[in-house]
């Protein structure tokens, strides 16, 4: 029961603080060349989480094969998936960036069907996800003046795909885990996916004529490495090793909302009557989805139970 306890915390932590990078990320990115920002900020991150395990003496294992169940997921996740968004939100708002990113739960269940016979979907999940896309669409009838603009365009396209590489990621480390610590596996595949993100930006970027980082991008970035990449990544791993993918997925519901609310507020970005209609929409998609695995986790030890007593 306490295991569950932190794992539920551990996806709040999530839920919030991942919704704020997004602003985060758009003001960092704003002086600084994106792909360059996004592997620093990763590569520090899990630089200064595995010196923290280390003299922790935490105990995980140091083989070759560990650390390389952690390269895909980081490649995925960080270099394709949260990499590539800060550099979108250069062309797009992060509050509609954030809105493409709750494509991630649907992704993510559709993979695992195909990955894992044995994973259901009940009809208060099957409805909940209905509920969460028609919460994005709703929201993404109001950026519909970004489809005209080439660059607005691919940066939508990019996130899109994006999504889909975050959630193979994902669902790779759900089924290997390994034997090893999950802020462990966090801080290899933070540094893995922060150098994957360093050789996009050496074919994209001019590496000898790089900007003066400007404060506002300064704060930005430690915000980004102690806060996005630290805590709320490691806390997705540790709630990703304890509970179902598709609950854990939620939070991908929950970032747009926070995101778009500290765009009105600090950026300035627009909210209309069909973003709360939407906010109203996915709330309640993120409560089916979330009663939908407790009655199934019901049902299964109800069946276990009736096994056991035959």
């Amino acid at each position: 029961m306490k295991g569950n306890l932190t794992a539920y915390i551990a996806l709040i932590l999530v839920c919030f603080f991942w919704g704020t990078t997004y602003l985060a990320a758009s003001i960092g990115v704003s002086g600084f060349p994106a792909l360059f920002f996004m592997g620093f900020r990763n590569v520090v991150a899990g630089a200064l989480l595995l010196s923290f395990l280390v003299l922790r003496n935490r105990s995980f294992s140091w083989t070759l094969r560990d650390i390389g169940l952690q390269l895909v997921p980081g490649w995925c996740m960080i270099t394709f998936g949260t990499g590539l968004v800060g550099w979108c939100v250069q062309f797009i708002p992060s509050g509609l960036a954030a809105l493409l990113y709750a494509t991630v739960p649907l992704f993510t269940i559709l993979v695992n069907l195909l990955a894992r016979k044995e994973e259901r979907i009940n009809v208060h999940i099957a409805v909940g996800m209905l509920m969460g896309l028609v919460g994005i669409m709703l929201v993404f009838r109001d950026n519909l003046e970004y489809l005209t603009d080439s660059k607005s365009f691919m940066g939508i396209c990019v996130t899109l795909a994006s999504c889909v590489l975050w959630s193979l990621g994902g669902l790779y480390t759900k089924s290997y885990q390994g034997r090893t610590d999950p802020f462990f596996n966090a801080a290899i595949q933070m540094m893995a996916g922060g150098m994957g993100l360093f050789v996009l930006s050496a074919l994209n970027d001019d590496w000898g004529n790089l900007p003066e980082l400007q404060t506002q991008s300064l704060l930005a970035l430690l915000y980004l490495i102690f806060f996005g990449s630290i805590l709320a990544y490691a806390s997705y791993l540790f709630a990703m090793s304890r509970l179902p993918a598709g609950l854990v997925s939620i939070y991908a519901y929950i970032n747009p909302l926070v995101a778009l609310v500290l765009g009105f507020f600090i950026l300035n970005e627009k909210i209309t009557w069909l973003t709360t209609l939407a906010f109203a929409v996915t709330i309640g998609g993120v409560f089916l989805v979330n009663r939908g695995y407790q009655l199934q986790k019901r049902k299964n030890e109800l069946t276990v139970l009736k096994i056991h007593e035959q």
